[in-house]
C-alpha cells in the first residue's frame, strides 16, 4: 500500500467514500506467495512453516485448512497479506512516518508501527522539469535489505526478529515488482507528486473512476482466501502459466527489482493516454492490454524470486 489510500471513488457521482487498498490487494500477494512456495524443498517449507507459527495471526491464516500440509500452504500463502493487514484498526499499529527516529528499525513484533513507507521506493521524476524532493531516508529497498541479512539463522537474529522479517519480506518482493511502487512523478499540475499514480484518476473499459495506482493494483482481484488465490493461480490461464526467466530469476538485489519496476512504470503505467494532471482518464484497449500482461509478467518473476531468496537464506 502507498502514503496514501490507493482507491478513489468518483464520490460526487457514487456517493461512496475513498477506501484504502493494498499493492496487487490480497490475492495478488497471495498468488505470488503460492507460486513461490510451489518452488521451495521440503525442508525449506518446514523452516518457514515454524517461523510464520509465531505469529499471532497463524490459527487465522490455516482457518479451513483439511491437514496440516495445507495448513502450511494457507499460513504462507495468507502471511503475504499481513503488512497490508496490521494498517486496519483492528490491529491498533501506529500511523507512523518516515521521519520518526524508529523509521528503520528492525526489531520484530514488538514493533507496533505500520511503516508504510516500506512498502515502495520512489525514483522521483518529472517530465517537465518540476522540482523534486530529496529521497526519503528509509524505504522499501533499505529496510529489505536489512530484513534478508537477517533472516538466515547464522544471522544471529531472534526468531522473533525472523519470523516478523520472513513475513514482511513475503509482502515486499510483491510490492517491489508492481511498477508503481518504484516511482513518484512531479507535474506543473501535480507539484507535490502523484505518489506512484495515486493523484491521477482513470475510467478503465469495465469499471468506474479509480486512481492508476489503484488500477494496477487490481490486476488479480481484490480481497480472497488461500483457497481462491491458488484455485485462481492454478487455472489454465492464471499466473502459473507465465513463463519466467531463469537468468532474472536469480537476480536477488532489492535495488535492482525496483529500478526495474521505475523503468517498467515510466514506459507502461504513464504512456499514452495518461494525462499529466488529475482529470479522470478513459483507458484505450491497446494500454490495459499492456498493462494486464506486465502485471502477470512482474508478479511472476516476483514469485520466482521471492522463492530463491527464501531457499538461499534458510536451506
Amino acid at each position: 500500500m502507498r502514503r496514501v489510500p490507493s482507491v478513489f471513488l468518483l464520490v460526487s457521482a457514487l456517493g461512496l467514500a475513498a477506501s484504502p487498498a493494498r499493492a496487487w490487494w490480497d490475492e495478488g500477494h497471495m498468488q505470488v506467495a503460492y507460486l513461490a512456495y510451489k518452488r521451495l524443498s521440503e525442508p525449506v517449507r518446514d523452516k518457514a512453516d515454524a517461523l510464520l507459527k509465531l505469529n499471532k495471526d497463524y490459527a487465522k491464516w490455516t482457518a479451513g485448512a483439511a491437514d496440516d500440509k495445507t495448513a502450511k500452504i494457507y499460513a504462507f500463502v495468507h502471511a503475504a497479506t499481513w503488512a497490508d493487514d496490521i494498517k486496519t484498526k483492528e490491529y491498533g499499529y501506529t500511523r507512523d512516518q518516515v521521519t520518526s527516529p524508529t523509521a528503520g528499525q528492525n526489531i520484530g513484533y514488538p514493533d507496533r508501527n505500520q511503516h508504510a513507507y516500506w512498502h515502495f521506493k520512489d525514483f522521483d521524476f518529472s517530465p517537465d522539469g518540476t522540482p523534486l524532493p530529496a529521497p526519503a531516508p528509509v524505504d522499501l529497498v533499505s529496510q529489505l535489505k536489512l530484513m534478508i541479512a537477517a533472516l538466515p539463522a547464522s544471522s544471529g537474529a531472534s526468531d522473533d526478529l525472523r519470523s516478523y522479517d520472513l513475513v514482511w519480506i513475503l509482502h515486499l518482493v510483491g510490492d517491489a515488482h508492481q511498477p508503481l511502487h518504484a516511482v513518484g512523478r512531479y507535474t506543473v499540475q501535480i507539484p507535490d507528486g502523484d505518489a506512484g499514480g495515486n493523484a491521477e484518476n482513470v475510467i478503465p473499459a469495465a469499471g468506474s473512476v479509480i486512481a492508476l495506482h489503484a488500477y494496477w493494483d487490481s490486476m488479480f482481484g481484490g480481497y480472497s482466501s488461500p483457497y481462491g488465490a491458488i484455485f485462481d493461480a492454478d487455472d489454465k490461464d492464471g499466473l502459473s502459466s507465465v513463463g519466467v526467466s531463469q537468468a532474472e530469476a536469480q537476480i536477488l538485489d532489492p535495488a535492482v527489482w525496483a529500478q526495474e519496476s521505475a523503468d517498467l512504470a515510466k514506459q507502461y503505467a504513464y504512456a499514452s493516454p495518461i494525462s499529466t494532471g488529475k482529470n479522470p482518464i478513459m483507458l484505450t484497449r491497446e494500454y490495459e492490454t499492456s498493462a494486464k500482461n506486465l502485471a502477470r509478467a512482474r508478479a511472476a518473476l516476483a514469485a520466482a524470486r521471492l522463492a530463491n531468496l527464501i531457499d538461499s537464506t534458510l536451506k
